[in-house]
């Protein structure tokens, strides 16, 4: 059994430059770190293409037999990892290239320049856990494939379809496919969401965790939506207000 016992080992070195979205994007690839990650990729049958582990996991039977597994050294799961203490596991996946919908049928999640990788993670969950149709991150959102991101995730971007793009595009087709918009802002126009009957197309914009949506995005929606609070805080967080607006809408 060949175990790989240097951080300098050249696949290492490779896999260690995935940290970084414009590497991602270069070897068209990414790395899934900890038990929990890589146990989801194998049970959705995601196309691994190798697996790195140390010695630790040999005996387990849920790893796939037909994906290289290379053996690493705790020294080298360390360097690899991006958590203060790894769990010693690693999955290399392709990067997905999610081809644009056939129809725009059901509920739909778009994200407008939210930076906070837990509020991505909480929200896809969310949108996972409501049986939604799929997830757009648009333009300065956080990065899909960032650790963090896949971290908070927990797995769910293998259970529905998570697109990257402009959101302006994604506004124009479901405009064309009479699909209903809804923006997340409290200004004159907007009206409370309990105003809104639940159904089962639609999509929800949520904006960025400071300055909301951008000014040409709502005005290009159908209705523009805030959630009254009745305490004395200013405002919900985004994957809070996400969570309350797509359960109490979607049918």
């Amino acid at each position: 059994m060949t175990v790989i016992t240097s951080p300098k080992n050249e696949l290492i070195k490779s896999l260690r430059k995935l940290t970084r979205k414009k590497n991602r994007e270069e070897q068209q690839r990414y790395l899934l770190e900890g038990v929990h990650l890589v146990r989801e990729a194998v049970n959705a049958q995601q196309p691994l293409t190798m697996i790195l582990a140390t010695t630790d996991f040999q005996q387990e039977s849920w790893l796939p037999s037909q994906v290289p597994t290379y053996w690493v050294t705790p020294a080298v799961a360390q360097a690899l990892g991006a958590t203060v203490t790894t769990q010693g596991i690693f999955a290399v996946l392709p990067l997905s290239q999610e081809q644009l919908p056939q129809t725009y049928t059901g509920t739909w999640l778009l994200l407008d320049g939210v930076q906070d990788p837990g509020n991505i993670g909480t929200m896809v969950r969310t949108a996972d856990a409501a049986g939604l149709a799929g997830v757009v991150l648009g333009q300065g959102s956080a990065d899909l494939y960032s650790d963090k991101v896949l971290r908070a995730m927990q797995g769910s971007h293998f259970h529905i379809p998570i697109y990257q793009g402009d959101l302006n595009d994604w506004l124009t087709a479901l405009k064309a496919a009479q699909v209903p918009i809804y923006g997340s802002e409290l200004n004159p126009a907007a009206v409370d969401f309990h105003q809104v009957p639940a159904q089962q197309n639609f999509a929800l914009i949520m904006g960025n965790e400071g300055n909301g949506m951008q000014i040409d995005l709502l005005a290009q929606t159908d209705q523009n939506l805030y959630i009254p609070i009745q305490g004395r805080a200013e405002s919900l967080n985004v994957a809070i207000a996400a969570g309350i607006l797509l359960f109490q809408l979607k049918n």
